[in-house]
């Protein structure tokens, strides 16, 4: 249940300013800021939802919503945890010029992302970048209920210093045996050694991370690539989408109106299409849920092929015309994308689609 101040303690309403009371750097261009009311007056808020900060910029006040960082479970404060972004301002004015003592108007909190008011059940969070904000926040609220919890915790980044919490993360591992961590990167950093996950996160990496991932419910924050990306690869695996949750960098929902609707484009079993093979002269009928690999074995076709999971390379052809969904587990580059080649094992023909085979 979310925590409410004692009896004594006046709840904290925006009406009343927030004085920052602490900064504490966490990673390059990353620094947790730390606010109380003047008054002493608690925070009831639910894991997950943010505050819009009133920020006095040069040239005039500027309104930048923050996911709450902290847990509503110690309610006496609130922390937001904010990344400069190129050509920001308010998070620039924040960390180049917000220090203790300084205070602040805030509205909220609000936002429709967040842990049920009840949150008993097994969790798979996903989160890029600063994205880990919200479910830092949840997986701190579920580790100071008291009780083990039950969770899966994907943390992607660039390179391993970028990884934002990932002491506390580990600290928080370290007391429960319910909360299970893997960081994902696209490089190491020099002179020091990394031995997790490296490249981009796919299907192959999520079964070996958390092989029971269609019992969670899954909460998935970070910029809009990166969980278009996690919504496919949750898609081509079966995932119940109705158990899915996302928050935006861009614009968090406040209402249920504002909530994103999805239109992402999923391969149907009912639904004809047709590969044409260019160089064989053989055209074949099937089904959206076919892979063309598929297809050319069963019209008696040979394409090259290894691991059958979007991870070797080896089934690479190139596509002439038409659409495939191609979900992949890092063996094509995004140049030979971009260059017409799709992995035959993991691409899905709509439509009516030519390659050279």
């Amino acid at each position: 249940m979310i925590p409410m101040p004692a009896r004594d303690t006046p709840v904290w309403t925006d009406e009343e300013l927030l004085e920052c009371v602490m900064v504490v750097p966490e990673a390059p261009d990353v620094k947790t800021f730390s606010f109380r009311p003047p008054s002493g007056a608690g925070f009831v808020y639910r894991a997950g939802q943010f505050i819009t900060l009133d920020l006095p910029v040069p040239g005039g006040h500027l309104q930048r919503t923050y996911t709450l960082s902290s847990s509503p479970v110690s309610n006496a404060y609130i922390t937001v945890t904010v990344k400069a972004q190129e050509g920001s301002v308010g998070t620039r004015w924040m960390l180049d010029h917000l220090r203790p003592g300084m205070r602040l108007k805030a509205f909220g909190p609000a936002g429709l992302f967040h842990l049920p008011a009840v949150p008993d059940g097994k969790y798979l969070f996903i989160s890029a970048g600063s994205g880990v904000t919200p479910v830092m926040s949840m997986a701190q609220t579920l580790f100071e209920r008291g009780e083990d919890p039950d969770i899966c915790f994907i943390q992607c980044a660039h390179r391993p210093v970028e990884l934002i919490f990932r002491q506390k993360l580990e600290y928080m591992a370290s007391r429960v045996t319910g909360l299970q961590l893997h960081f994902v990167v696209n490089q190491s950093d020099p002179y020091e050694v990394w031995t997790g996950y490296r490249g981009r996160f796919n299907q192959l990496m999520l079964g070996l991370m958390c092989s029971d991932y269609l019992d969670r419910d899954v909460f998935c924050c970070g910029p809009d690539g990166f969980m278009e990306s996690v919504r496919e690869i949750l898609n081509a695996l079966g995932y119940d989408m109705e158990r899915y949750h996302q928050e935006s960098f861009q614009a968090p929902a406040e209402t249920r109106d504002e909530l994103t609707e999805f239109d992402d484009l999923v391969p149907q079993e009912d639904l004809q299409a047709q590969v044409v093979f260019a160089n064989s002269k053989v055209s074949a009928w099937c089904s959206q849920t076919d892979t063309v690999l598929a297809v050319a074995k069963e019209a008696g076709l040979n394409i090259p092929s290894g691991c059958t999971f979007g991870v070797c390379g080896t089934c690479k052809v190139r596509k002439v015309t038409g659409e495939v969904h191609m979900v992949h587990s890092g063996g094509i580059s995004d140049e030979d994308i971009e260059a017409g080649f799709i992995l035959a094992c993991c691409s899905n023909p709509i439509g009516t689609v030519e390659v050279e085979v």
